[in-house]
């Protein structure tokens, strides 16, 4: 009865203690989204001795156990869940009134930072970059150009505001919705005889190629991560068939060249290419038989708070992405998000 009694008086302690911080909110959130204290202490360039204890004293304050801790890292209890979406709460708050905050005292634009692939970029860079011009006076949109692996990371370390990217797994930090599917398409050198631009994406203008003849060349594919590498690494090994990777290059422009030279074949999404198959320095097929497709996501972060703007720039970014699918032709799937303004969509599926 004793021992019982000290353990309740303890509770009290601890529930009445020290107010709750936000670096130790930050700490657990983003603990909880690494899913491991080592990847999580990386990630925020601390020693993970001192995470730990943060950690062991929110617990403590709290009087619950809010880790499950076991040999492949740590898993939320319900407790911990239920700390972790008020946290992120709580953060999107703070975030939100600083960006508020600091708009108002300097009068300026609201900054957003968006991310894109190359392929994108591409096609529908002039079209984003004039229209929130005319559209969003209010908003000053920076772009950064990168790989969708990259793209992810960044939107995780608050780098960037908003994503563009493609084969976007689930995880716990982020929002994802779906906007479409697209053909991937085999290339080999060209022979340097302009096409009309009309007729690139035209089935019978590319043409097609069964994948088990794509594994009989040799190619030049991105480096780990890559989703178009995923792709054709997972069919071939589906079918069991080998790939005769040449070399692993993670620079678009390099996989080109190599190409080009005639030295191999590649892999790749319409958008990084478009240009080079109108010069005739490069020839496309659509690979079937399987066929190759990647999915691209908007995302966000989970702890962003809502942008002044949000709405606006959504349905821009849907405007855009259907500019995107024009481009595309019979490559590209549009999905349900795309049908009506993507603000609507983005609160549905959200």
């Amino acid at each position: 009865m004793k021992i019982q009694e000290n353990q309740t008086t303890n509770q009290q302690k601890n529930s009445q203690g020290e107010p709750i911080n936000l670096r130790q909110l930050k700490y657990f959130v983003r603990v909880v989204e690494a899913g491991s204290m080592t990847r999580a202490a990386e990630q925020l360039f601390v020693a993970q001795p001192a995470l730990g204890m943060q950690i062991k004293q929110l617990e403590e304050q709290l009087g619950v156990d809010l880790l499950h801790r076991h040999s492949r890292g740590v898993s939320v209890t319900r407790n911990g869940q239920f700390l972790y979406e008020r946290a992120c709460e709580v953060l999107r708050l703070v975030d939100d009134t600083e960006r508020q905050i600091m708009a108002a005292a300097r009068k300026e634009r609201e900054g957003v930072i968006l991310g894109v692939t190359n392929g994108y970029m591409n096609l529908v860079a002039r079209d984003l970059i004039v229209l929130a011009h005319h559209q969003l006076p209010g908003v000053r949109l920076s772009l950064a150009e990168e790989r969708s692996a990259v793209l992810l990371a960044a939107l995780e370390n608050h780098e960037i505001d908003l994503a563009l990217a493609y084969e976007v797994h689930e995880r716990p930090g982020l929002v994802r919705i779906p906007l479409l599917e697209e053909h991937l398409l085999f290339i080999t050198a060209g022979e340097q005889k302009g096409v009309q631009r009309e007729t690139l994406t035209q089935q019978a203008s590319i043409g097609v190629i069964d994948f088990s003849d794509v594994m009989q060349h040799e190619l030049v594919l991105p480096g780990p991560r890559d989703g178009v590498r995923e792709q054709v690494l997972t069919a071939a090994k589906r079918l069991a068939l080998e790939v005769k990777v040449q070399l692993d290059v993670s620079s678009i422009s390099t996989i080109k060249n190599i190409v080009m030279q005639g030295d191999a074949a590649a892999v790749v999404p319409f958008g990084n290419v478009r240009d080079d198959l109108l010069r005739g320095s490069l020839t496309a097929r659509r690979i079937v038989n399987p066929g190759l497709f990647r999915t691209l996501y908007l995302v966000r972060s989970r702890k962003r708070a809502p942008m002044l703007h949000e709405s606006g720039l959504l349905d821009l970014l849907g405007d855009c992405t259907h500019v995107y699918c024009q481009a595309l032709g019979d490559l590209a799937r549009p999905f349900d998000a795309l049908q009506g303004p993507l603000s609507t969509s983005f609160r549905q599926l959200s």
